[in-house]
């Protein structure tokens, strides 16, 4: 995964699926495409990239509530 490209990670969605992200406590958003697997900590569904963590204002805390639609 690129730490400089809106990328995530999932179990299961295919790769090159698009995302809409939000987060849940600042209600701003980021399109990301899935390009890996994860993430492999219970209780989470996404991992993303810094570029798209930093986007969404979740760097600091390392992990943030989100909701995620597909797009594409």
């Amino acid at each position: 995964m690129n730490p400089t490209v809106n990328t995530a990670a999932h179990r299961s969605l295919a790769f090159g699926t698009k995302l809409k992200v939000t987060n849940r406590k600042n209600g701003r958003s980021v399109v990301v495409r899935v390009n890996d697997r994860g993430p492999f900590i219970r209780g989470r569904v996404l991992d993303l990239s810094r570029a798209a963590a930093q986007n969404i204002g979740m760097v600091s805390s390392g992990t943030a509530k989100v909701c995620y639609e597909v797009i594409g």
